[in-house]
């Protein structure tokens, strides 16, 4: 008797496989830095980055730019410009911007909301790198032939 699998869980599957190797070459103590970079330098933001559930929602922000510039550097690969690409994505990454911003303030102690728009700022900041590195990453890996 043989196991009758659909499409969209072997696609599910294949995705997963490749957010794996993916992730693999990423560190925890670059994840660290660079929201130590971002947000423990301002003035708005030093206070958050106390907060250990505040700082693994930027992680898990971070992390899913960079699968999201991973997932999208195949369109980077076949010869499209970086972006045209990111603006293929561009709703999803808005999400992730909007996403980070709205926890950011919700978490916040109140004195993020006069400075909202240059907090916005700087989360579009963050997870635009941190997209461009899964990008490049991605490229790379497409390059070699490891997708």
């Amino acid at each position: 008797m043989t196991v009758i699998t659909t499409f969209k869980e072997k696609r599910r599957e294949k995705q997963i496989k490749y957010e794996r190797s993916v992730l693999k070459e990423l560190s925890i103590n670059t994840l660290k830095e660079r929201v130590r970079q971002y947000f423990g330098s301002t003035r708005i933001t030093s206070s958050l980055i106390m907060n250990s559930g505040v700082e693994e929602a930027c992680y898990d922000v971070a992390l899913e730019a960079y699968l999201l510039g991973a997932k999208f550097s195949k369109f980077g690969y076949y010869g499209e410009d970086m972006e045209a690409v990111r603006a293929r994505c561009f709703r999803e990454e808005k999400h992730l911007v909007d996403t980070l911003f709205n926890f950011l303030l919700y978490w916040g102690s109140g004195d993020e909301g006069v400075m909202s728009e240059s907090l916005y700022y700087l989360c579009e900041q963050y997870v635009h790198v941190w997209w461009r590195e899964g990008f490049e990453k991605g490229q790379r890996r497409h390059k070699l032939r490891l997708h």
